[in-house]
């Protein structure tokens, strides 16, 4: 790419701190109310000479170097960065607290062929994490009892009766997946009838239950750093270091070598689907995740990929909009246990029936969450009027199940910590709650239970889960309020962040090849965000179920090549109205330019996200 296809301004004077740098293309209100901010250092020269200079030193295109220096990624660490490996990355296990007990213990129930119980949480992370360990002991000659609990009847973590019935089939050893730091009741008993091992990540709420291991990067004694891996990456690590046991005890000088790579698909799974950030060891294992899945060896995957329609190449994407909301479907609406039966599943018919069942069941549940939108919209506008730091919403007939995914659509709505509660029969609420980045709103929910507000609460700075009597509500908003007070100061929407502004002629497949260099994207790698100078629409049509996704056909200024483009959630978008009119003066458009490849040929697209139009 040439220097003139990148219309970055010129180097500026370094401006007094108490000025703002100026907005992108002059944006400072676009459509959608956003300031289009550069990139930190977007604009300095000393970025585009370490862009350069990583570039020379790489061989890499001139558009990737900037990248790179605008994340801040020094030429010495490109080749990790970009070609992530477990061996240059990934820790000795045994780094974890208490994971030499647990690697120890599995061993031993292997060696000696013992019933191991498995209780797993409901969504994508506890049947990954489940599926894996599953398969692992299967494999190695244990009988493997599982349990995912019924988020209506049972609700979240491990309760005993699951637990005392796994052990009346006569498990021995009892593994919590994605769940149990926070069960020391629970645990403790049933630690009287056999070994009791967590393998979780969620925030610690006090003290740990007192059981053979608890692993978890987030316990305050843990030296290994890793505060932001998903479970089924602590699951795949104490396979790791349980295989290292029976390797050096010679259990496989007779037995076939375990592909623990092969599980790597189930980890990129559900690293991408809990959000976890981007970097370092995450991106290692979403990187050669997403190779393994690419091969379709686990039927119940391949099968789900067809039944979702996604296309290759796989990507963080695919996992985070494609499988996770379908494998997350059955313990929202329906069968908690479907998206682990899947995920286990070796046999094609069966698993084609369990994809097409979670298909149907995902489908349902968009129309349940579209059912309770609407109205958890209106209350959430009332209270950011009312000055609210924290929205705290909730309603009967409210579906627990899809709670989560409305308060996160509500959270990009009003860029506020939300909290949604579903009035159960009962007289409780049982919720979930989603923050926006700098507001540990998993802290404030365990900090809220402390004092006695919440009857259950926990989980991560970004997402968590609570309960308490519905009379209770108010004093938690109160509450809530004040703990995270400088959420009341935020903007009601977010600026967006640019990397560059290209021309539309300069928008084509190998830009978006370069770009992609820099995948996998998602938390902690944001993809690189684009900005289009002086943009008309060519052509504009409505496509897909309900006239919800726009389609367009993007113009630069004068003659040149044209660019395909899409909006989706088109009927709610405030873009929508000035993209489809004819009359309207030029637009700056930001958005992501991607590489899609349709029957054996590949074009460039650019997925909006905002417009400005042009004074």
């Amino acid at each position: 790419m040439s220097a003139a296809d990148l219309l970055s301004p010129l180097p500026a004077s370094p401006a007094p701190q108490e000025e703002q740098e100026p907005a992108v293309l002059g944006v400072t209100r676009s459509v959608t109310g956003r300031r289009w901010n550069w990139r930190e250092g977007g604009q300095a020269s000393h970025t585009d000479r370490m862009g350069m200079a990583i570039a020379q030193q790489t061989g890499l295109p001139e558009i990737v170097g900037r990248m790179l220096a605008l994340r801040r990624i020094a030429p010495e660490q490109v080749a990790t960065y970009l070609a992530p490996t477990l061996r240059a990355l990934m820790p000795d296990p045994s780094t974890f607290t208490d994971m030499d007990a647990a690697a120890t213990r599995l061993a031993t129930a292997i060696r000696n062929g013992e019933t191991v119980g498995l209780f797993g949480d409901y969504d994508v992370d506890g049947a990954c994490s489940t599926a894996l360990l599953t398969d692992f002991l299967r494999r190695q000659g244990c009988t493997v009892l599982t349990h995912i609990p019924d988020r209506m009847t049972e609700g979240y973590g491990p309760n005993a009766p699951a637990i005392a019935a796994m052990q009346d089939q006569g498990a021995t050893l009892t593994v919590c997946l994605d769940c149990g730091t926070a069960a020391v009741a629970v645990l403790e008993h049933a630690s009287g009838r056999g070994d009791v091992i967590v393998l979780d990540h969620h925030q610690v709420q006090g003290a740990l239950p007192r059981v053979l291991a608890t692993v978890n990067p987030n316990r305050p004694d843990c030296p290994s750093g890793l505060h932001g891996i998903c479970a089924a990456a602590v699951t795949f690590m104490t396979v790791v270091a349980t295989v290292r046991i029976l390797r050096r005890d010679g259990w496989f000088e007779s037995r076939p070598d375990p592909q623990l790579m092969d599980s790597l698909d189930l980890v990129a799974l559900a690293t991408v689907c809990d959000v976890m950030p981007l970097s370092g060891l995450n991106r290692a294992f979403v990187t050669q995740g997403l190779k393994v899945m690419a091969r379709r060896q686990r039927t119940g995957l391949s099968a789900l990929l067809d039944a979702a329609g996604a296309r290759d190449p796989l990507s963080a994407f695919t996992c985070g909009f494609a499988l996770g909301p379908r494998i997350n479907a059955g313990g929202r609406i329906a069968d908690s246990s479907l998206g682990l039966r899947l995920l286990l599943c070796e046999d094609a018919a069966e698993a084609q029936a369990l994809a097409e069942k979670l298909n149907s069941v995902n489908h349902n549940r968009q129309g349940v969450e579209s059912g309770i939108l609407d109205r958890a919209m209106e209350l959430a506008a009332a209270q950011r009027a009312q000055g609210h730091a924290v929205l705290v919403l909730s309603g009967r007939d409210w579906h627990p199940g899809v709670v989560g995914i409305v308060a996160g659509r509500i959270k990009e709505k009003f860029n506020r910590p939300v909290l949604v509660g579903a009035e159960m029969e009962d007289g409780n609420v049982k919720g979930s709650a989603r923050s926006v980045p700098g507001l540990d709103l998993g802290g404030a929910i365990i900090a809220a239970r402390q004092a006695g507000l919440l009857s259950s609460g926990g989980g991560h700075a970004m997402a968590a889960g609570f309960g308490l009597p519905a009379d209770g509500v108010p004093a938690l908003h109160e509450f809530l309020d004040r703990h995270l007070a400088s959420a009341a100061s935020l903007p009601d929407a977010v600026d967006l962040t640019i990397d560059a502004v290209v021309n539309v002629a300069a928008a084509d497949v190998a830009l978006a090849t370069d770009m992609d260099r820099l995948a996998p994207f998602g938390a902690g790698n944001d993809e690189p965000l684009i900005a289009l100078p002086r943009v008309r629409v060519a052509y504009a049509e409505r496509i897909g179920r309900e006239g919800n996704t726009l389609r367009l056909t993007l113009q630069g200024e004068g003659r040149g090549p044209r660019l395909k483009a899409l909006v989706f959630r088109a009927n709610e978008s405030p873009l929508a109205p000035v993209l489809e009119d004819r009359d309207s003066p030029p637009l700056h458009l930001a958005g992501w330019l991607r590489a899609e490849s349709w029957n054996g040929r590949t074009s460039a697209t650019f997925f909006i996200r905002d417009a400005a139009i042009v004074q």
